[in-house]
């Protein structure tokens, strides 16, 4: 299977796309104004214990309290290996703050400091997980190759509560593990954790693991040695899928790596008051580089120049046989464009989505869940019923399981398949779910197909779903549907702008956009607008137009 990573990279937002036999997998967005924290390390103080909750709120200089759970609270570092989570338990355990509820109400009521401007979220959550330790039994959960180290899970030590763990006014060491999602703030834990390119450092526990993924035993073994012969004592680390052959000089100059971060968020705890940023994470480029960029991608395509010499000096200094994969688009012709990623984009933000056979699925977002139905649509068959309502809901299981994917669905999943009388179809249907998201690197738990055809899952969710980054709820229906944001239609506007800036033939470009987005083009994106005409030594000149819709814009040269 062909691999590719396309880097889109402009002043605005960055855009990564993964593409798997020249068909879009997955897509991730860094906007510079509105930039993830996971992985962030900060010093907080805790605003809140919830004894009901077994939860507390921690001020880290966001705009929303983050929620963290008694069980990511670390109470002697020295046990951290025994309050590992078992590998394959499940994921969400641990509760979110419930809408309307005291804690929910806490997180908006918390004190809160303007913004500090972090690192995006991490590419594709997951990965290699901390190794299970129970005694001097070791094992590991499984990873995958392209999916970043997720953080060890903790899990508690008797039954201590909550308000005897923490008190309000208590500074703190955590660790971002989930971005802010609609009205809840992040996700914080106490075990921090640094991911490296070929480790994953735990700086106090003293435990050695390698991931599953690596399957040879010798291999297994000479890469465990390598770590217990360069690892100072007391300090723990797990081995990536992608270090199967890695040389002595990888792991000590990873290490060295890893130890220096650290010292570094130590340093900065003793000289800073809470809130305050410790560590911020690599940006969006640079976690694709070091969780997604192996020997199964093919090659490595950016649109930037400095983009890409920065790459290049990066690949060159720590992975120089990948070198020569990565290249430099400098085609007139946008690199979205000519890949059709823009299409399929606008396509993953559609509610109907059309199969092959003439059928069709519709997703729908709710606050709770999402809803997926499958339709026969102008798919009629040949000769039975049943046979034409099983090559429906096959093709829509495909289907189902590579849009989840692309959009980044996650939490619960309800899919109505059209109903089959014969229980061996829905077991022909059911496995193939299986197996179709078992290709997928966020975690998912299915339950059987009921017999009024429904199938209820959940899905991992570390991040926000595609139709949450690109759209806002449309105020033309009291928010029942979508529109593409003010802010997206920019940086459209602005793709726009850049294809047919290059004429010299024009002066200026007018352009007339819906009064929202012109607000934004004279305020916040003035800055890109004076860049854009220094670059095309054209004016631009914006009016605004009440009767265009927010997603429309009209571009006219002179």
């Amino acid at each position: 299977m062909a691999t590719e990573i396309v880097i889109n990279a402009a002043r605005e937002e960055t855009r990564v796309a993964v593409l798997e036999n020249r068909m879009l997998t997955e897509i991730y967005i860094d906007r510079r104004k509105d930039q993830g924290i996971v992985g962030n390390v900060y010093k907080g103080r805790v605003v809140k214990v919830l004894p009901g909750m077994q939860a507390a709120f921690v001020e880290i200089g966001q705009e929303k309290a983050a929620f963290l759970y008694v069980d990511d609270i670390a109470t002697h570092m020295d046990d951290y290996s025994r309050f590992m989570e078992e590998a394959g338990e499940k994921e969400d355990e641990a509760p979110e703050p419930p809408e309307g509820t005291e804690a929910a109400d806490a997180a908006d009521a918390a004190p809160t400091e303007p913004p500090i401007t972090a690192s995006p979220d991490a590419v594709g959550d997951g990965g290699e997980e901390a190794p299970v330790v129970e005694g001097n039994t070791e094992r590991e959960a499984p990873g995958t190759e392209t999916r970043p180290p997720s953080r060890p899970k903790p899990r508690r030590a008797g039954n201590r509560p909550i308000e005897g763990l923490l008190q309000e006014g208590q500074e703190i060491m955590v660790q971002v593990t989930k971005e802010p999602m609609g009205t809840k703030g992040p996700r914080v834990t106490m075990y921090v954790s640094l991911p490296g390119r070929y480790l994953v450092f735990m700086p106090n526990v003293n435990h050695v693991g390698v991931s599953r993924r690596i399957e040879r035993d010798d291999e297994r073994g000479r890469l465990k040695d390598l770590i217990y012969r360069f690892r100072k004592p007391g300090t723990g680390y797990i081995v990536r899928t992608v270090s199967e052959g890695m040389t002595e000089d990888e792991v000590q100059a990873d290490m060295a790596f890893l130890e220096l971060v650290w010292k570094n968020i130590l340093k900065k705890k003793e000289t800073s008051a809470a809130p305050a940023l410790l560590h911020n994470d690599l940006d969006l480029i640079f976690r694709t580089i070091r969780d997604l960029f192996t020997h199964k991608v093919d090659r490595l395509i950016v649109d930037a120049k400095p983009e890409y010499e920065r790459i290049k000096e990066f690949v060159n200094t720590f992975m120089p046989d990948l070198s020569s994969r990565v290249e430099l688009y400098d085609r007139e012709e946008p690199l979205f464009d000519n890949l059709e990623i823009e299409l399929e984009i606008s396509k993953a933000l559609g509610r109907k989505v059309w199969l092959k056979s003439g059928g069709y699925i519709v997703i729908d977002h709710t606050e709770a869940l999402t809803v997926i139905d499958v339709n026969t649509g102008r798919f009629v068959g040949k000769r039975h019923l049943e046979d034409t309502i099983l090559k429906t809901n096959l093709e829509a299981v495909k289907e189902i399981a590579y849009q989840l994917r692309l959009r980044n669905i996650g939490g619960l999943i309800v899919i109505d398949f059209i109903d089959m009388e014969r229980e061996r179809n829905r077991e022909k249907v059911f496995n193939l779910l299986q197996e179709a998201l078992s290709k997928d690197r966020a975690k998912s738990r299915i339950l059987r197909i009921s017999e009024l055809g429904l199938v209820e899952m959940s899905r991992e969710r570390t991040r926000e779903d595609l139709l949450r980054i690109l759209c806002e709820p449309c105020s033309y229906c009291e928010g029942r549907s979508y529109t593409k944001s003010a802010a997206t239609v920019c940086y459209e506007l602005f793709r726009e702008i850049r294809k047919i800036g290059s004429s010299p033939k024009s002066k200026k470009i007018i352009i007339g956009v819906h009064p929202d987005v012109a607000n934004l083009l004279y305020d916040e994106e003035r800055q890109s607008i004076e860049e854009l005409e220094r670059e095309f030594h054209k004016k631009v000149i914006i009016k605004a137009d009440s009767k265009l819709h927010i997603e429309q814009f009209d571009i006219v040269t002179l």
